[in-house]
């Protein structure tokens, strides 16, 4: 019996030899190709015996996968190709668990790969939305589903305060179209239509008198001169309302003073005077503007609710109180740039000197600006010649000359040329 025995395992290892040493001597054709130094390990698994296995070898016939073959190539520069010595083949025992030979049959069966891990941008490249952009999509749902709403909310507002947004739409198209005009008549000069300046003139003052005739019963006119109007209740809305009506009221008034300087002969007031009174009006106008709303303001954040008791005005105070800290901020910087139009208007720039006959001669006896011959000439710092009138109309918009770019004024008084700044001054 036991010599029966070892006969039958010796059969058993004779067969598996061949079927081993077949399967080391054929690796893959990526194996062939694997950089020099590096370690190539294969798992194989034999193929089951075709001939009936002793009792012994039952067991490991009936397992496959606990046989594990190890086929490790390694070649060094120094090496020699014949790799036979080097090719070691070890078949495991039964008793290595089936887990550890199925976990180096998924290690090792790809020597040359790196093993696959998740991305943590999987979900990005699976086409999936980013947050910010769901987000953004939630909203446009939520636009377009309230659309229809929001459409009928501001056709109520717009039949509420149908008046007023029609008000507002025709003070601001006269403004525009009176500011366009005072600009072109003072660029013309002495071409200038004194027609048009009186019609002009006609248009500020009869729309300015028939709102006021519309809104009588308001008495807007007391914001002019610093009183608050008698509109019960004076809320946000009204005072708001108020604020940018009397703004554009201040702007028309003294659009219709430039008006009067353009009707001025030329005898009596010469157009480089004509742009500094201009220049004057503009800055009154706007520290007027800046002004006018105060009251207003102040009176709505001091006004409180009777059920708010002593913690209402208290907090109403401090509210009007820091209102005016602000105001009074930007009023300096107003009453700055006023001191300085002030000053120009009384001394005048010394841009330049008056020019002789021999300096009007070597420059060519034309004026580069207007191509004529000299009218007041001047010679500027750079010692170009220019028309007293052309110069100071290019000083209005410029700092330079026009021909060399020497800075020769330190600030560009853009008012000198009749315009009125658009400016809605509502605090």
């Amino acid at each position: 019996m036991k010599l029966r025995l070892q006969n039958d395992r010796s059969d058993t290892r004779r067969a598996l030899k061949p079927r081993e040493s077949s399967t080391v001597m054929h690796p893959n054709s990526s194996e062939r190709g694997a950089h020099a130094g590096n370690g190539l390990s294969l798992t194989l698994q034999p193929e089951l015996l075709t001939r009936t296995p002793a009792p012994g070898a039952a067991a490991a016939a009936a397992n496959p996968e606990n046989i594990e073959v190890r086929v490790p190539m390694t070649s060094g520069p120094g090496e020699s190709s014949g790799g036979a010595s080097s090719r070691r083949c070890r078949v495991n025992s039964h008793g290595h668990s089936h887990s550890q030979s199925h976990g180096h049959h998924r290690v090792h069966h790809h020597p040359n790969s790196e093993p696959e891990l998740d991305s943590p941008d999987s979900d990005l490249d699976s086409g999936e939305p980013s947050t910010s952009l769901s987000e953004l999509r939630c909203l446009f749902r939520w636009i377009q589903k309230s659309l229809p709403f929001l459409i009928i909310l501001c056709a109520k507002l717009v039949i509420q305060h149908a008046l007023g947004l029609a008000v507002g739409v025709g003070l601001f198209t006269t403004f525009l179209y009176v500011n366009k005009n005072i600009q072109t008549q003072v660029f013309l000069q002495d071409r200038q239509s004194k027609l048009q300046c009186v019609w002009l003139l006609l248009f500020l003052v009869f729309s300015s008198l028939l709102l006021y005739y519309t809104f009588f019963t308001e008495t807007l006119y007391h914001c002019l001169i610093f009183l608050s109007p008698s509109i019960e209740p004076l809320g946000f809305w009204e005072v708001l309302w108020a604020v940018g009506v009397t703004n554009f009221i201040i702007k028309f008034l003294f659009m219709g003073m430039k008006c009067l300087f353009l009707l001025l002969p030329s005898s009596l007031l010469t157009y480089r005077a004509q742009g500094r009174w201009l220049m004057l009006a503009e800055e009154l106008g706007q520290v007027h503007q800046a002004t006018a709303p105060v009251p207003l303001w102040f009176r709505y954040l001091v006004t409180y609710q009777e059920a708010d008791g002593t913690p209402g005005i208290t907090l109403g105070v401090l509210l009007a109180l820091l209102y005016l800290i602000l105001k009074l901020l930007g009023l300096y910087g107003q009453w700055t740039s006023l001191l300085k139009t002030v000053r120009v208007f009384l001394k005048g720039e010394h841009t330049g000197s008056a020019a002789t006959r021999s300096q009007c001669s070597e420059a060519g006896d034309v004026c580069p600006i207007c191509q004529g011959e000299y009218r007041e000439p001047r010679a500027l710092l750079c010692q170009h010649i220019f028309c007293d009138e052309c110069i100071a109309l290019w000083f209005n918009r410029e700092k330079s000359c026009p021909l060399c770019r020497t800075v020769i004024t330190e600030k560009v008084y853009k008012w000198r040329d009749g315009a009125t700044s658009p400016h809605l001054q509502i605090y």
